[in-house]
């Protein structure tokens, strides 16, 4: 099973990041969003990541040349119709992403893999929306994309054994460490890691400590290179609740239950480093 062109859909800091690797590795990408300046600021950033490894001296200049040449920019969903590998990195929401693989189905190649960058969602629910789902899966990267080496791989319940063969192969391709999870609520990243970040925020909301000293412990006890509540405000507190409240339906466990705290931040706007203010405040 031969992939060549990828096309990514989603041009924001994920899919950017997931077309740039690719592009790295020798691909043909189509980034693809709704709107021509969304592909735009996604590639604006490319180049600046890129000229930043030139500037390091991490990369020649003609080599930046030749990964932007590789890639091109779309906002006509029929552009998938080329492509033998689809990425989605589109909003995490299933019924987005389901009217989207179905979308999909009816213009890509019968032999075209649809892989979705879902952080949480059931791959099987989103392969039902297809008529081939033997060749849905999932790619989950990890942010910052081109800086971090691991990749989940999902199964479905259908994905042929050639499929997951294909993808594995390309992750390590991209110079990334492909690691096999099934198909559970948050998968292994995001069950884990999620509810350290939601029990964070309940040391806050019950008064045992201020974020600041929860950070603390956490890096100097632990060794995290980042505290769970500052991570929380990179990865977005938005995303936090919406993982957290998927885990609770998925396995409608209360050691799930999002922290009353991290329902209010969200309903304040106060959505962490993208919106200025979340555990900590910062420059907009």
């Amino acid at each position: 099973m031969s992939i060549e062109n990828v096309m990514v859909i989603g041009a924001g800091q994920m899919g950017s990041g997931i077309a740039q690797v690719c592009a790295q590795a020798g691909y043909t990408v189509v980034l693809h969003d709704l709107k021509p300046e969304f592909t735009e600021r996604g590639m604006s950033g490319i180049r600046k990541n890129l000229q930043r490894q030139v500037d390091k001296g991490r990369m020649e200049d003609g080599e930046k040349e030749d990964i932007l040449a590789r890639m091109s920019l779309s906002t006509d969903l029929e552009n998938a119709a080329n492509a033998d590998l689809v990425i989605e990195a589109a909003v995490e929401n299933m019924e987005v992403k389901s009217a989207l693989f179905a979308e999909l189905d009816n213009i890509a190649q019968k032999k075209t893999i649809l892989a979705t960058n879902t952080s949480s969602l059931p791959i099987t629910e989103i392969a039902a929306a297809t008529q081939r789902p033997q060749k849905v899966i999932g790619m989950h990267f990890m942010n910052p994309v081109p800086v971090m080496k691991l990749v989940e791989i999902i199964r479905g319940l259908a994905t042929e054994d050639s499929v997951y063969k294909a993808v594995e192969e390309m992750t390590e391709k991209l110079g990334k460490v492909p690691v096999e999870v099934n198909d559970f609520p948050g998968f292994v990243s995001n069950r884990i890691l999620m509810p350290m970040i939601n029990e964070a925020i309940y040391t806050v909301y019950e008064g045992v400590a201020a974020p600041e000293a929860v950070d603390e412990v956490m890096k100097l006890g632990m060794n995290h290179p980042m505290g769970p509540l500052t991570l929380a405000d990179f990865i977005g507190l938005d995303t936090c609740l919406y993982i957290m409240e998927t885990l609770h339906d998925g396995f409608g466990d209360d050691k799930y239950r999002p922290c009353p705290l991290l329902r209010k931040y969200v309903k304040a706007g106060w959505l962490g480093k993208k919106s200025g203010r979340g555990f900590y405040t910062y420059e907009t």
